[in-house]
């Protein structure tokens, strides 16, 4: 079932950085790392010293950097960020209905009504993306809205909203990126288990195969779950996100039955006869050794963030190295994930993929005890440590270290404004995004396959437990009124996707 991964981490110089417990690390989430709670690494704030940087110093050039022509510029949102109307025409009742309404879960209090209001204000987002030239869009579907219970009965009512949407896109020359599940399980699939029951796995096939009869023109990306890492991690592991489970077997058995759900559903859509092209979404980054000694700690950190769901969906098997008792590994037995592994999952979770989905936000450091630490500067959301060449480093890694993985495409980068109340004026944005997408340029201009880009996120919306204190979108959304504003980052995306190029700072 494992194998050993022949893997390296690059050595730092010295260590200079603050740690952060391995509790917040889980609390916070995986790829999320946490440095909020240190006054060094308070939001804004100045960097320790990096010690280290992967990449090589690179300087944009200084004239437009062109993407290919076919390259997809768009944006991305997910349904119980955005739609609200979370009782409307049959909706059944998601972990996040059932989590935000018990007080302390989700800052402010908020929950997924109204959101955004996208379920009733569709028609008009569609023409705010059509209005900046968006070439596609990525949205999931929110599984309690057309399984109610998930599973048996259809409500067709949901999977109306869904083709209405679907054909605006189509009719407005915008490609519709479908994401199966972004993290709202229905509340009774939860009752019996939720991700760590592996007929939940089976739960989601059955739901896969409801999504792609419906709209089986949507010719891709197709992708089947969202960050499994953060769901695993978060939701299962420390409990700061919906289910707010906190147990670490459950949290391991959750990695294994999304892997094996998405096999199950990449199944499911082959099966239909769809021209869907089909791959998973997963949140990688770059773990960087901080300090003497690090090296070790950091390469089984690495396995942890990235390597426990790359080397099963892409090469059949699971590192040896991310679960244990050792400095940067998952407090666990690894004999639990032994236990929950039956003959031909790893078959089925490695089936062939038509794209992988990256999504990347920043990297991490660890030192030589398995700790966090903060190496660059964050953004107003502290566990995002904003350094570009990451972005470039990951692909990069992926490419290499996995030669049969499918093209890429990219489906969420971006960043928080720096006040709860938003701004139009968001400069800070523009120059993250240009430093992103420069990078993306960058691969591609190396040898990179990446076919598409999706800003994260079209709108303000609902932070998950962050209620709607962070604003990640492109456009300024007012809550009272559901006024939607773009931002300075709208409009300077729009012209990266007019001139198809990305310009110099």
């Amino acid at each position: 079932m494992r194998i050993v991964p022949d893997r390296t981490v690059r050595r730092t110089t010295s260590a200079s950085a603050s740690p952060v417990s391995r509790r917040d690390v889980l609390r916070l989430g995986g790829g999320a790392l946490a440095a909020a709670a240190l006054a060094a690494c308070t939001p804004g704030a100045d960097a320790p010293s990096p010690t280290v940087t992967t990449t090589p110093t690179w300087t944009p050039p200084a004239t437009p950097m062109r993407l290919p022509d076919g390259f997809v510029l768009g944006a991305a949102t997910s349904a119980f960020q955005v739609e609200g109307s979370t009782t409307a025409d049959g909706r059944g009742t998601s972990i996040w209905d059932t989590f935000a309404a018990q007080p302390g879960n989700v800052r402010g209090g908020a929950t997924g009504d109204p959101a955004a209001d996208h379920y009733r204000r569709w028609e008009q987002d569609v023409d705010l993306m059509a209005d900046l030239g968006l070439g596609g869009y990525r949205f999931s579907v929110a599984w309690p809205r057309v399984q109610p219970t998930g599973s048996g009965a259809v409500n067709q009512a949901g999977v109306d909203f869904y083709r209405r949407l679907v054909d605006r896109l189509l009719e407005r020359g915008i490609e519709p990126a479908v994401t199966l599940y972004h993290w709202d399980l229905p509340q009774p699939l939860q009752d019996r288990g939720g991700w760590a029951a592996r007929d939940t796995a089976s739960r989601f096939a059955d739901y896969a195969a409801v999504v792609v009869d419906a709209l089986p023109d949507v010719t891709g990306p197709w992708l089947t779950i969202n960050e499994p890492k953060t769901t695993a991690y978060v939701g299962y592991g420390s409990g700061y996100h919906a289910p707010g489970v906190r147990d670490v077997d459950q949290m391991v058995a959750a990695v294994h039955h999304q892997l094996l759900g998405h096999g199950l559903a990449v199944q499911a859509l082959r099966a239909s006869g769809a021209s869907a092209r089909v791959g998973i979404a997963l949140n990688l980054q770059p773990v960087y050794p901080a300090g003497a000694g690090a090296d070790d700690a950091a390469v089984r950190a690495d396995a942890v963030e990235n390597r426990l769901f790359l080397d099963p969906v892409l090469v059949g098997a699971y590192p040896d190295d991310a679960i244990g008792d050792r400095p940067g590994q998952i407090p666990a037995d690894p004999a639990v994930l032994d236990a929950l592994v039956r003959e031909g999952d790893l078959a089925t979770i490695s089936a062939p993929l038509d794209v992988l989905a990256i999504q990347y936000y920043g990297v991490t450091g660890v030192d030589s005890g398995g700790q966090h630490v903060q190496l660059y500067p964050t953004s107003d959301a502290p566990w995002q440590q904003v350094h570009p060449e990451g972005l470039y480093e990951t692909l990069v890694r992926v490419r290499d270290d996995y030669p049969d993985a499918p093209p890429f495409v990219i489906t969420e980068n971006g960043i928080p404004d720096r006040t709860p109340e938003g701004t139009t004026e968001d400069a800070e944005r523009v120059a993250f995004l240009r430093a992103h997408l420069q990078q993306v340029a960058r691969a591609v201009d190396d040898g990179v396959d990446v076919r598409a880009y999706y800003a994260w996120s079209l709108l303000d919306n609902v932070e998950w437990a962050e209620g709607l204190d962070q604003r990640w979108g492109l456009v300024h959304v007012d809550f009272a009124s559901q006024e939607r504003t773009p931002k300075a980052s709208a409009r300077w995306y729009a012209d990266v996707v007019a001139q198809h190029a990305v310009p110099p700072g």
